[in-house]
């Protein structure tokens, strides 16, 4: 086998497994509800406050634990539960980021003192604390209709509050969430982490300041594509395209993201979901076309988000995908992560891998990179692009996303390098972004504007009655 350009094998992350097994306690006692914790499960509140004894935050969330575990929890002490939680995740995060790190050679920025902001308290963000605490009290198990139905008065005041709409956005998900699943008490099976994750990301949303996203300066320079991840739900679509920006000022390069999201109809599916999302983000076009962008003052996050205006970016020179991920990615500073998303599951580390040995085992694809096994997730390939896991196990370079998933990391593909008769060719699953003449690409696109033009007639005579 070639050598694998992607750094050293990563060790196996110690403390892993108690962080974990500590937010798992915790999580099966938030099921059966804090108004009255049941004896064989008020265990998981003392193992949340023993894994984090030795931080800042061990006496408040010991004094929590212990009112927890007597029932007589306030708003106060759920938000220093949520708050644990919260930080032992991140722990995680930063440990398995360290191990990603390590496997793809990747340098990250410097922390910089956090700006302060505007701090001023939200009745409506108390409202929603006040839901949410009688959610942790309840529990997964006693939910009904009328206690998950009681977000949505909270949800429609904060929608039109733009300093809102992210955590209005995050409880009315979680709520109609909670709906579907009632009554709690018939459910087979409790999603235990996807619900205490929901709840302690929303319960720590609600205190003043926490939604906000700190613009760190503008990006002036060129933009070089690496590929988009595309998420589709029945009534929504996002992508998030992952480049690297180069600034013209000469300094290092650094990864970056741009995203944007639309509500769509269930009936647009495939490559129709980019007739969708194109309007609203050139970048896409510039992608399917393998182009770069020239960026002019275009606002960025610390932690690398492009706040994307089509004003402030114009088409670049060709840019391959794969060129910059051989000569590019590997010189790229990653940012930082905030505090309240520093979470394994929103892990997406862009790396490019070549010179590995493949095998498929029980529907399973698993690259040996620098002796290491890499499980491939052909399941997050979009089928609105040319990319097909076939492709994939032919490889034999490819560019993707490291992700957390099922206990370990696993390779998300954006684009690999393949033969095709005796012809070496790029797939990229973002191909098709901007346009495409294939029939199959081309006919959901046709069917897609079909769609969205009938709606709109209709919505249309609907507002006219």
């Amino acid at each position: 086998m070639q050598e694998a350009r992607t750094g050293r094998t990563a060790a196996p992350v110690e403390g892993l497994d108690e962080a974990l097994a500590a937010v798992d306690a915790f999580d099966h006692t938030l099921a059966a509800g804090l108004l009255r914790p049941r004896p064989d499960r008020v265990g998981g509140l003392g193992a949340l406050a023993r894994a984090v004894a030795g931080s800042p935050l061990a006496a408040r969330v010991a004094e929590a634990a212990e009112k927890a575990a007597a029932g007589s929890a306030s708003e106060d002490h759920l938000v220093a539960l949520a708050a644990a939680r919260t930080a032992l995740l991140g722990s995680v995060h930063d440990a398995l980021v360290v191990s990603a790190d390590e496997l793809s050679g990747r340098l990250r920025e410097e922390p910089a003192p956090a700006a302060a902001g505007p701090r001023t308290t939200v009745n409506l963000l108390a409202a929603a604390r006040t839901w949410l605490a009688d959610l942790a009290r309840t529990g997964w198990q006693g939910i009904d209709h009328e206690l998950a139905g009681g977000a949505a008065p909270i949800v429609s005041a904060m929608l039109p509050e733009p300093g809102l709409r992210r955590p209005a956005t995050l409880l009315d998900g979680f709520a109609a969430e909670l709906a579907a699943s009632c009554p709690g008490a018939a459910l087979e099976h409790v999603p235990e982490r996807r619900w205490a994750d929901l709840w302690s990301r929303a319960l720590l949303l609600t205190v003043p300041g926490a939604a906000e996203t700190p613009v760190s300066g503008t990006a002036t320079g060129r933009l070089l594509p690496l590929g988009v991840d595309l998420q589709e739900h029945a009534t929504a679509a996002q992508a998030q395209v992952h480049a690297v920006f180069e600034p013209a000022d000469g300094s290092a390069p650094r990864l970056v993201r741009a995203s944007v999201s639309a509500p769509k109809p269930d009936t647009v599916v495939a490559a129709g979901v980019w007739r969708l999302l194109r309007p609203h983000l050139s970048l896409l076009t510039a992608l399917g076309e393998g182009r770069s962008m020239e960026l002019d003052a275009m606002p960025l996050t610390e932690e690398g988000d492009l706040l994307w205006d089509d004003a402030l970016a114009r088409p670049g020179d060709p840019a391959d995908a794969l060129a910059t991920a051989r000569v590019v990615l590997p010189t790229a500073v990653a940012p930082l992560t905030a505090p309240l998303n520093r979470h394994p599951a929103r892990i997406a580390e862009p790396v490019f891998l070549e010179g590995y040995d493949r095998r498929q085992e029980g529907g399973v694809l698993t690259f040996t990179v620098a002796g290491r096994d890499l499980p491939v997730d052909t399941d997050r390939i979009p089928a609105a692009g040319p990319l097909t896991p076939e492709a994939v196990a032919g490889s034999r370079a490819c560019v993707g996303l490291l992700r957390w998933d099922d206990g370990g990391l696993r390779l998300q593909p954006l684009a690999v390098e393949t033969t095709v008769r005796r012809k070496a060719v790029a797939l990229h699953a973002g191909a098709w972004a901007g346009g495409t003449a294939d029939k199959a690409g081309a006919r959901a696109e046709k069917a897609a504007t079909d769609a969205v033009t009938v709606l709109r007639e209709r919505a249309g005579r609907l507002l006219r009655k």
